[in-house]
C-alpha cells in the first residue's frame, strides 16, 4: 500500500514540478543578469584605470535571455508557423471554395468536382513551398534557443556545465541519444496500435510522457556530464515521477489531429518544460521495479552501432 501510495505522490509531484517553469521563467532573467553586474565591479577593480573597459556589446551578450528566446519560440512556431496554416486551412481555402460556388452557381455539381481537384493540390503546394521547410527551419532554429535556454538555466540553478571528456566521445553519446529518442518514438507509434484500443492509447501516453520527460531533463543531465546510459537507467528506475512529470507536454500534444500543429505546440510549450526540468528534485526510490521500456530500442541501437560505426573502426 505504502508503495502505491508513494507512486501516486511521485506522478503527482512530477506533474506539478513540471508546470513550474512557467513561473520560474518571468524572474530567472533579472536574478541571473543581477549577479552577472553584481560580479562586473569586482573585476573591474582588479584592472588599471587606463585599460580599455568592455563594450557594452559583449555585456549584453553574457546576459540572460531566456524568457526571450521563449517569447521567440512562441513568436516563431504560433505567430508565424501555426497562424499561417490557420489562416490556409480557415481563410484561404474556404475563400477558393466561394469562388467555385460563385463562378459555378448555374452547376454545383461542376463546382464540387473542380473543388475537388483544387483543394488536395492548394494543399499539396502550400504543404511542400510553406510548410514544409519552415517547420525544418523551425526545428533548427528551435534546437538552437532551447540549447540557449538550457544553458542559462542550469547556470542560474547548478553553475558553469560539465563536458564529456574527449569530443569523440560527446559526439558518439548525442548521436546515440538521438538514435534512441527515434526508436523509441517508434516504438511508441508501434504500441499505439494493439488492438485493444484503450491499452493502446495508454501505452502510447506512458511512452510520450517518458520521452518528453527525457527531452526536458537531457539538457540538465548532459550539463551535468551524465552519460546516456545513466540517464536512460535514472528515468526508467524513477519511473512514477518522470510519467507525471511528462503528462502535461504529452497530453496537449496529442490534442491537434495535425502532426505540424502539434510539432508547434511542443515547440512553444518545450521552453518552459526544460527551465521547469533544471528546477525539479525527482522523487526517487518510490517503485522497486524498474519500467524497462527503454531497453528493446538501446538493444537494437547498440547492433546498429557495432555493425556501422563497429565495423568502420575496425578496418
Amino acid at each position: 500500500m505504502d508503495s502505491v501510495t508513494g507512486i501516486i505522490y511521485a506522478i503527482c509531484r512530477g506533474f506539478i514540478d513540471s508546470l513550474k517553469g512557467t513561473i520560474v521563467i518571468f524572474y530567472m532573467d533579472k536574478q541571473i543578469n543581477e549577479k552577472l553586474v553584481g560580479r562586473s565591479p569586482s573585476r573591474a577593480d582588479l584592472k588599471k584605470k587606463d585599460l580599455v573597459m568592455p563594450s557594452p556589446s559583449k555585456n549584453k551578450q553574457r546576459k540572460s535571455m531566456v524568457l526571450r528566446r521563449t517569447l521567440q519560440c512562441c513568436t516563431l512556431n504560433g505567430g508565424v508557423f501555426w497562424a499561417s496554416i490557420w489562416i490556409f486551412e480557415l481563410g484561404l481555402l474556404p475563400f477558393v471554395k466561394y469562388l467555385l460556388t460563385v463562378i459555378f452557381g448555374h452547376s454545383p455539381g461542376m463546382g464540387l468536382t473542380v473543388w475537388s481537384w483544387i483543394e488536395p493540390f492548394l494543399s499539396l503546394i502550400f504543404g511542400t513551398i510553406w510548410v514544409l521547410p519552415l517547420f525544418l527551419l523551425s526545428r533548427i532554429v528551435n534546437s538552437l534557443w532551447f540549447q540557449d535556454i538550457a544553458d542559462s538555466a542550469y547556470r542560474y540553478r547548478q553553475g558553469r556545465p560539465l563536458i564529456l571528456s574527449s569530443v569523440s566521445k560527446l559526439i558518439a553519446d548525442t548521436l546515440f541519444s538521438v538514435l534512441v529518442q527515434a526508436l523509441f518514438l517508434g516504438q511508441g507509434m508501434l504500441v499505439s496500435k494493439v488492438p485493444l484500443p484503450p491499452l493502446g492509447d495508454i501505452l502510447a501516453l506512458v511512452h510520450m510522457c517518458l520521452l518528453y520527460a527525457l527531452y526536458a531533463f537531457e539538457y540538465k543531465w548532459f550539463n551535468m556530464g551524465w552519460e546516456l546510459h545513466r540517464r536512460l537507467t535514472f528515468i526508467e528506475g524513477n519511473w512514477p515521477y518522470f510519467l507525471g512529470f511528462g503528462m502535461p507536454l504529452a497530453i496537449l500534444t496529442q490534442l491537434p489531429n495535425s502532426y505540424f500543429i502539434s510539432g508547434c505546440v511542443f515547440s512553444i510549450l518545450f521552453p518552459l518544460f526544460i527551465v521547469s526540468g533544471n528546477e525539479a528534485e525527482p522523487v526517487t526510490g518510490v517503485c522497486d521495479c524498474q519500467l524497462k521500456l527503454f531497453s528493446p530500442v538501446i538493444a537494437i541501437a547498440n547492433t546498429l552501432f557495432n555493425k556501422t560505426i563497429g565495423r568502420a573502426n575496425k578496418r
